[in-house]
C-alpha cells in the first residue's frame, strides 16, 4: 500500500446552525453510516431503531438548532472532512445505561463517542488532531476531564467499525487508559486547570 499524501492543515469549527448544510453533506443521504446522524449514544435502543433515517436526521438537527452543538466539524480548504460528537457525558444516555462503558467514578465528564471521517481522508491522521481540538472545545466549556470509548484494533478496520475512535490516536492525544470491563476501553485526559 502507498503512502496517504500529507495531510492539509485542519480548520474545526463547532456545529452550530450556519453549519449544518456542511455536515448534511459530509454525512450523506445514508446519515454517516444506516441512518445513525450520530443518534447512537444519545437514545435508546429501541427509540434509535424506530426513528433511523429521517428522524434521526431531524432529532439532531433540532439538537444543532437548540444552540448546543453536538461537535465539532474539521475542514480542509473550506470542505467540511470530519465529524467528531462531543459533549457532557449526561447527554449520551446510551452510555449511561452501559454495562461495559458505565461511569467509571461521580467525576464531571465529557466523552467524545464519534468520529466520522470522510473517505478520501481516511488513514491520513485525521483523528489526532480533530481529538485535539474535541478536548480545547470541551476545556473552554468547563471540562475538568475529556472520557472517550475508543477500539483497539487488531486488523485493517472497514466501514465504520471504528466509529468511536482508535486508540491509538486517544493515547496520541494525551489520553490514557483508566478502566476495561470489555474489548473496548474508557480512556481519559485530565485538564489542567
Amino acid at each position: 500500500m502507498k503512502n496517504p499524501e500529507p495531510l492539509p492543515t485542519l480548520e474545526v469549527h463547532p456545529v452550530t446552525p450556519d453549519r449544518w448544510a456542511d455536515l448534511e453533506r459530509l454525512f450523506g443521504e445514508r446519515g454517516a453510516s444506516s441512518g445513525c446522524w450520530c443518534m447512537w449514544w444519545r437514545l435508546p435502543r429501541a427509540q434509535f431503531q424506530q426513528q433511523a433515517g429521517q428522524k434521526n436526521k431531524e432529532a439532531l438537527k433540532a439538537i444543532v438548532d437548540s444552540g448546543q452543538p453536538p461537535g465539532l466539524l474539521a475542514y480542509v480548504q473550506g470542505e467540511a472532512i470530519a465529524w467528531c460528537s462531543v459533549g457532557p457525558r449526561p447527554v449520551f444516555t446510551a452510555l449511561e445505561r452501559s454495562r461495559t462503558l458505565k461511569r467509571v467514578d461521580d467525576s464531571p465528564v465529557w466523552s467524545v463517542v464519534c468520529f466520522f471521517v470522510a473517505k478520501p481522508y481516511r488513514g491520513r491522521g485525521v483523528m489526532v488532531p480533530l481529538l485535539t481540538a474535541a478536548v480545547e472545545y470541551a476545556r473552554s466549556h468547563g471540562a475538568k476531564i475529556v472520557e472517550g470509548y475508543p477500539v483497539e484494533p487488531t486488523e485493517r478496520l472497514s466501514g465504520d467499525r471504528g466509529y468511536t475512535g482508535i486508540v491509538s490516536a486517544f493515547r496520541k492525544a494525551g489520553f490514557v487508559e483508566v478502566l476495561r470491563r470489555g474489548a473496548r476501553p474508557i480512556m481519559r485526559r485530565a485538564l489542567e486547570t
